[in-house]
């Protein structure tokens, strides 16, 4: 089962506009957390999509999977420090039959960062 990490290419956090406005943090938190997906985690994928509707949070990143929890992390800088967190968690929730993982298994760069988590769709 595919763990899909998706990631708004649109946020912007507040600094933005004082630097090179050529890219949004997302386009940029998007690059870096692609460059990390690797071929031996074939079931950990990315996609970008424009718009999370978490403005305040920028950057923010969904980690989903069908019939497992879902978590929106946000408050990311477009930094490798928060990809290789978010890819890492990624794994770990793609390992997981449920989607949750214990905590003390959290890469730092991802804790303090949970905006939201949704419980899975029920079957019918």
């Amino acid at each position: 089962m595919t763990t899909w990490i998706t990631i708004c290419d649109t946020c912007k956090r507040e600094e933005w506009e004082s630097g090179d406005m050529s890219l949004t943090d997302g386009e940029r938190l998007a690059a870096e957390v692609e460059v990390l997906v690797k071929p031996e985690h074939p079931n950990v994928k990315t996609r970008r999509h424009s718009c999370l509707m978490g403005c305040t949070h920028g950057c923010n990143v969904s980690i989903q999977a069908a019939d497992k929890q879902t978590y929106t992390i946000g408050n990311f800088e477009p930094t490798q420090e928060a990809a290789q967190g978010i890819v890492d968690y990624a794994e770990l929730h793609s390992e997981s039959t449920s989607g949750q993982i214990p905590y003390r298994q959290w890469p730092q760069a991802i804790k303090g960062h949970f905006v939201t988590r949704h419980p899975p769709l029920p079957k019918e």
